[in-house]
């Protein structure tokens, strides 16, 4: 069964809306990227932060209020009109919540817990349900007044690609008639601190598969679609394929063979009914680390003897940790987008210096462009802690 990716609502450093976002994307423009410090102790850092002001968590869900959930409010309220449409089509009890996230409300919650050691009471606005991991799925559940199934899936770097993949099974089994699917990860202490302690971060913008690379960047996005059966307008984007495999190599170290991310790609691959020259864009999981690229590119080339136009867009937004894999898949969409009338791809943002240790992959540029056929397919990569990965293929719908 086709599962129609009809709605999109997103915002991350590049932008607060698709429209603003495409436009940022195919430019390749990086300036969203900006140097702050106050995230880590005596370090100035890059980091893909949402500038713009977010819209208020409504007062009777005050007991929902994070910055994780505002973000997500941002991105929804993009596509409110085609939610409530659906609520209407289907009933509230036929809609799912799927969503991904690493870090939920946990900003709000080492705030508060700071306030408690220092005056030894929460401050008045402090609810526990806003760290709890599940608190993104239950905020849109309750502000919509959905009864379907509502859950948060945090595989880390993977989380709101696993969420899609899991939307189109609640489909599949006929769990759900309409899904609201994606990610969410907001900025924090935390994740910042705790990425520097293993000392993945790097001082400049990251420099995804270059000789020269020294680490990731840290960003914050909410993305969210609305994924159907049924096509919604002339020209359907789909999800088509997907795979999942989880090699277990080390809690935080990828496999260095590219084995498990091998197995995703096929599996996504086969289960679209497709084979590699078909593939028309890749956007690559690319963080920039030494062991990451280095097990993508043979992973990729394994996959793709015969190349295949790719890219990291991680130098544009940071590492958006539990919404990447659900931001990565709307930039495929955006590709394919009818107001996309250039028919642009992602640009890979680096220094230009490839690694000499590694298999030479066929990267784009600005300007370059998809192909105007019939049945367009794209894939997009998510790799994670633990030896978790995800490919998805994001296409014309037949």
């Amino acid at each position: 069964m086709t599962a129609y990716l009809n709605a999109l609502g997103l915002i991350c450093a590049l932008g607060n809306d698709r429209h603003e976002v495409a436009r940022r994307l195919f430019a390749g423009d990086g300036s969203g990227m900006r140097s702050e410090s106050g995230w880590v102790p005596e370090q100035i850092l890059p980091v893909g932060a949402v500038q713009s002001a977010l819209p208020p968590i409504p007062a009777h869900l005050a007991s929902h209020a994070s910055r994780n959930n505002q973000l997500l409010l941002a991105a929804a309220l993009q596509i409110e009109d085609d939610i409530r449409q659906a609520i209407d089509r289907y009933g509230p009890e036929r809609m799912g919540v799927i969503l991904g996230t690493s870090t939920s409300g946990i900003d709000e919650a080492s705030a508060s817990i700071g306030a408690w050691l220092r005056d030894r009471q929460f401050p008045a606005g402090y609810d526990y349900q806003q760290q709890e991991l599940s608190a993104p799925a239950n905020f849109l559940a309750d502000w919509l007044q959905l009864s379907g199934p509502a859950y948060v899936i945090s595989t880390a770097c993977t989380s709101s690609a696993r969420a899609l993949l899991s939307a189109r099974r609640a489909l599949d089994q006929g769990l759900c008639d309409a899904v609201l699917c994606g990610g969410v990860d907001s900025l924090c202490k935390l994740t910042l601190n705790g990425f520097s302690a293993l000392e993945a971060m790097s001082a400049q913008r990251c420099n995804p598969f270059s000789r020269n690379r020294d680490g990731i960047n840290i960003g914050e996005a909410a993305v969210l679609f609305l994924m159907t059966r049924q096509a919604d307008g002339a020209h359907a984007i789909a999800l088509l394929g997907a795979g999942a495999s989880c090699d277990a190599h080390h809690i935080s170290a990828p496999e260095p063979t590219g084995r498990g991310a091998r197995q995703a790609m096929q599996q996504a691959l086969d289960n679209a009914g497709l084979k590699p020259p078909q593939i028309a864009y890749l956007n690559l999981h690319g963080t920039a680390t030494p062991h990451n690229d280095a097990m993508e590119s043979l992973a990729v080339n394994a996959i793709f003897p015969e190349g295949v136009p790719c890219s990291s867009t991680k130098p544009l937004t940071g590492h958006t940790l539990g919404a990447a894999g659900a931001l990565e898949a709307a930039f495929c969409w955006l590709s394919l987008a009818p107001e996309n009338t250039a028919h642009a791809m992602p640009p890979q943002l680096w220094d230009g210096q490839p690694d000499p240790q590694l298999p030479a992959l066929r990267w784009t540029n600005a300007g370059d462009c998809l192909e105007h056929t019939a049945g367009r397919y794209l894939m997009s990569n998510s790799f994670a802690f633990g030896g978790n990965n995800i490919s998805l293929i994001i296409g014309d719908a037949p």
